[in-house]
């Protein structure tokens, strides 16, 4: 089982980030994929999930700054993030969605988004 975030790190506020996620065959192939995230305190949140297809659907929080996509050849989700806000600060995860039955997360990546 893979699942290996990158890409976080530290931006200021208006500032883009581009997340990789790269995913074993198991998890990824044929499934919708997801970037979830979850900040110091809350719970994990879904912010976009894309179908094998292409088609994409995405939290009210990110839509039209954040833009999910997937490389199926590549096995590996990413998360293009624009207008970054201190409110985007948090842990960023990838795995299949739903997520019913997954017991493992990886380490996922951290975002920080200073003001």
């Amino acid at each position: 089982v893979q699942l290996q975030a990158s890409g976080g790190g530290v931006v200021q506020a208006g500032g883009s980030l581009r997340l990789s996620c790269a995913a074993s065959g198991n998890i990824f192939n044929g499934n919708l994929m997801g970037w979830y995230r979850q900040a110091p305190g809350n719970q994990r949140e879904l912010v976009a999930r894309i179908w094998s297809s292409g088609i994409t659907m995405y939290a009210d929080s990110v839509k039209g700054r954040f833009t999910i996509s997937r490389d199926n050849a590549k096995k590996t989700v990413y998360l293009q993030m624009n207008m970054l806000k201190p409110e985007d600060t948090a842990v960023y995860y990838c795995n299949k969605y739903p997520t019913s039955g997954v017991a493992y997360w990886g380490q996922g990546t951290l975002v920080t988004v200073s003001s």
